[in-house]
Formats: structure tokens, sequence, C-alpha cells
């Protein structure tokens, strides 16, 4: 099993993105389809729910309630561990912090850059690089 907390801008790439082969939709695929097990805290959760009902984006309220589930039934809830590193932006903590709280956890960003540079922290493109090396796609 592979666990991983999805930023929310991967989710919010998936349901936008006009390219059904992206590495975004392909790496929210695999968590609706349980092979990539998300990780996940109610401030996570929060930040889903907000980001995803933004008028901008348009995603059907459905989707959201989907998602959502999805995340809460197969996933993995967690508790933050504490980091020292420095962030760019204090509302990326928690992902990272919530990722560091399981063995063998990912992060998966589109924004590696306002990440430290570990090799937990993964592009949605080298989480399916990760998954096709475990036979799960």
């Amino acid at each position: 099993m592979i666990k991983a907390v999805i930023d929310t801008n991967v989710i919010v790439s998936a349901y936008i993105t006009k390219n059904p082969d992206s590495a975004t939709a392909k790496v929210w695929e695999a968590v609706l389809q349980c092979k990539l097990t998300p990780v996940y805290n109610e401030e996570i959760l929060d930040e889903y729910v907000d980001v995803l009902h933004r008028r901008k984006f348009g995603v059907p309220e459905r989707l959201i309630n989907h998602a959502i589930d999805q995340i809460v039934t197969n996933g993995i809830r967690s508790e933050r561990i504490q980091s020292n590193e420095a962030f760019p932006d204090p509302k990326d903590v928690v992902f990272y912090e919530v990722a560091l709280s399981k063995d063998d956890a990912y992060l998966v960003t589109g924004n590696t850059k306002h990440f430290p540079n570990k090799p937990i922290v993964v592009t949605p493109a080298e989480m399916l690089d990760i998954l096709q090396r475990e036979g799960l796609l």
C-alpha cells in the first residue's frame, strides 16, 4: 500500500484539466481506485472543501462530496508531526507534517519548491512512476 498526502493543488488540477491523461488526473484516479491511500487530517479536509468550493474552479458539489467521501472512507486519518523546516507559505506546513506522521508516506504536490527538498516530496509525475514500479498502474 502506498500512502500519500495529496496537496490541494493536485486535486484541483485533476478536476479542472482538459487532459484526462495528465499526471494530476492519473494520481487522483489512483486515489479513487484505491491504488493510492490518502493520508489526511481535519485541517487538510477543511482546505480541500474550501478550495474546491471556489467559484473560479467550477467543481460541482457532487464531485466535491465524492472526493471528500473517498478520502475519508479509503484514507488514513493522522496527526501532524512537528517539523522545524522553513516554509514560504505557512498553510503548506500541515501537508508536510501529516506526511511525516506515517512511515513511507509521500507528499504529492505540484509545488515542490514550497516544501523541503526531501525524498518524500514528489510531483504527480514522480508518484505515477512510483505507482508503476509497484505494479499498481
